[in-house]
């Protein structure tokens, strides 16, 4: 399967960070469509769904972490990869981040090859059954 046909969604409330990001992931050949908030990403989610979330922790309406723990409880998205991308960088915030369903966590200023490596590696990994 082509990066092309592989859907990424970054949701950040700095728009300038998620443009960044975007050009970054679409010259590695992905879609990606952006989200300034978890409420957005939830709409986006029953529109089009991605394969593989990249989510800021510290946001309006819903922090990641919990936004994170609502995706792992829903069966229809619980298989979704998220990736935090986060100023959060206590010990302590990634074990969350990490402890409640992602695959990833990130600390900004981002490593965007570091990054971009963990999404190649979780978008061309055999889909494992999630029950």
């Amino acid at each position: 399967m082509e990066n092309g046909s592989r859907k990424i969604v970054i949701v950040d409330d700095d728009r300038a960070l998620r443009d960044r990001l975007q050009q970054v992931l679409e010259k590695a050949g992905y879609t990606v469509a952006q989200a300034p908030s978890g409420l957005r990403l939830l709409s986006l989610l029953e529109v089009d769904r991605p394969d593989l979330v990249l989510l800021d922790v510290a946001m309006s309406w819903i922090d990641g972490f919990e936004l994170c723990r609502a995706l792992k409880a829903n069966r229809s998205y619980r298989a979704i990869p998220v990736v935090f991308i986060s100023g959060r960088s206590a010990d302590h915030d990634v074990q969350t981040g990490l402890g409640c369903g992602a695959a990833g966590y990130f600390i900004k200023p981002l490593d965007t090859q570091a990054l971009l490596e963990r999404v190649n590696e979780l978008l061309t990994a055999p889909i494992a059954a999630t029950h």
